[in-house]
C-alpha cells in the first residue's frame, strides 16, 4: 500500500508543468486620445467619433431603423504593422452588416458555366421544377 502511495506521489510531481512562465514582457503601450465626441439626441439619432495618437480613429451616425432597429454608417481606420492605413466604411442596417475596403479581399467573379447554372436553377424553381421528383 505504501508503495501504491509512493508510486502516486512521483507521478504528481513528474506530472507537474515543465516550462518556466515568460520572465519580461514588453509593457504596454498607452496612447493619448485626441478627440473624443459624442451626441446621443435621445430619440434613436446619434453620433460619435473619437481619435487617438497612434492613428485609430472611427465616426459613426446612427439613426431608427424601419424595423425598430438602429441604422449606423461610419468609418473606421487603424494603421498596419507595415504602415498601410486600413479604413472601412461601413453601414448595418435592416439589410445586415457591409463593409467597404480596398484592403478587405473579394471573392473571385463566378465563372459563366456557373451564372449559366444558377440562372437555370432559378428558372426550373420559378416554373415549379424544384418540386417534381425524380424517377
Amino acid at each position: 500500500m505504501k508503495f501504491v502511495v509512493l508510486a502516486c506521489l512521483a507521478a504528481v510531481a513528474l506530472a507537474s508543468p515543465q516550462f518556466r512562465p515568460i520572465e519580461s514582457r514588453a509593457s504596454p503601450r498607452f496612447y493619448s486620445i485626441l478627440s473624443d465626441n459624442r451626441d446621443d439626441r435621445g430619440d434613436g439619432n446619434f453620433n460619435y467619433g473619437f481619435e487617438t495618437e497612434n492613428g485609430i480613429s472611427t465616426n459613426v451616425v446612427g439613426r431608427p431603423g424601419s424595423k425598430g432597429q438602429s441604422n449606423m454608417e461610419g468609418t473606421f481606420r487603424f494603421p498596419l504593422d507595415d504602415g498601410t492605413i486600413m479604413e472601412v466604411r461601413f453601414t448595418a442596417d435592416e439589410n445586415g452588416y457591409r463593409a467597404e475596403s480596398p484592403l478587405i479581399p473579394t471573392p473571385h467573379p463566378l465563372p459563366a458555366h456557373a451564372i449559366e447554372q444558377i440562372r437555370f436553377a432559378e428558372a426550373e424553381r420559378a416554373r415549379g421544377g424544384a418540386n417534381r421528383r425524380f424517377q
